[in-house]
């Protein structure tokens, strides 16, 4: 059998299909409907240091080819993940990696060091780019301040980090040498791409915010392109996100070089996507005689 496992950073992933933040809930709203262990990882919702209620409705809008969503970043809070949520995930043989989130720099530090005095968590995955709150972008859009959110979560954990990035600025490969040089572990891009949508009887926005974050199939050529040009920038293991919904899709993004995926909006279509597109990935390995997904990564020809 072909091997699956890919390495983000220290973290050994069992396979490169992770579940994407903000679309598996905290993993036990999935694990009802097939085991989560058979993932390479799952990334949990956001977390921000206080609950969070979100944007007021209405929160999503479909689009051709995608979804809007406006959700605010609405969780439980840390005492609440770390007394209700952390204990199911901490039963899970499967990686598991925090998003977390933060207004200040020190938000992101707070976080980090209540998390690291429990036990089953393996990596942070940091939003610096939510497009739908107030200054979701601010991070991910300047390179010092990103770099020093990088270097500075770093000096309070030895797991791995992982900065997600946006689309929305001029030059992502930026932003990426930037989290690079400031010794992030892996990148996750890309997040949400800014959007809105009309409802042209009422001539109102069809979101409460007017504005949220575009996502699913109509965004995979932008994040392809984005894996694409922080690929060139750094060596960092890459984490390609941004519509993937077929076996097809996972291998576009591994051979433009990211080493692993998450499955983010196709899980509201099919739940059982990634599971799927996982056994599929498989066959395929098998197929075409690769003996590790690893051949995969970065094996792009532009010439």
């Amino acid at each position: 059998m072909s091997d699956l496992s890919v390495n983000i950073g220290d973290l050994r992933l069992a396979n490169p299909i992770l579940a994407a933040s903000g679309t598996f809930g905290y993993g036990s709203e999935v694990a009802r409907l097939y085991d989560v262990n058979i993932l390479g990882g799952i990334v949990t919702k956001t977390i921000t240091r206080a609950q969070r209620p979100g944007n007021p409705p209405d929160r999503l809008a479909e689009t051709p080819s995608g979804i809007l969503n406006s959700i605010g970043l609405a969780n439980v809070g840390i005492d609440n993940f770390i007394s209700d949520k952390l204990p199911f995930l901490r039963s899970l043989s499967t990686s598991v990696i925090v998003n977390i989130a933060g207004e200040s720099i020190d938000d992101f530090l707070f976080l980090i060091d209540r998390l690291e005095e429990h036990q089953g968590i393996d990596g942070y995955e940091l939003n610096l780019s939510c497009p739908n709150v107030a200054g979701g972008l601010d991070f991910g859009i300047d390179p010092k301040l990103a770099g020093k959110i990088v270097k500075e979560t770093k000096k309070r954990s030895k797991k791995c980090i992982i900065p997600k990035l946006t689309p929305n600025i001029t030059d992502i490969a930026v932003i990426a040498k930037a989290v690079e040089d400031n010794g992030a572990d892996a990148i996750s891009l890309i997040n949400t791409i800014v959007g809105m949508s009309v409802n042209v009887s009422t001539k109102r926005p069809k979101l409460g915010e007017i504005m949220g974050g575009l996502s699913g199939p109509a965004i995979r050529p932008v994040a392809l392109a984005m894996v694409y040009k922080a690929r060139k920038a750094v060596k960092i293991p890459l984490i390609g996100i941004g519509g993937i919904s077929s076996v097809n899709d996972v291998l576009e993004f591994l051979i433009t070089g990211a080493s692993a995926v998450q499955i983010g909006t196709f899980n509201f279509v099919n739940p059982k996507a990634p599971i799927e597109i996982l056994k599929e990935l498989e066959q395929y390995l098998e197929t075409n005689n690769f003996t590790s997904v690893k051949e995969l990564s970065g094996s792009l020809i532009t010439r």
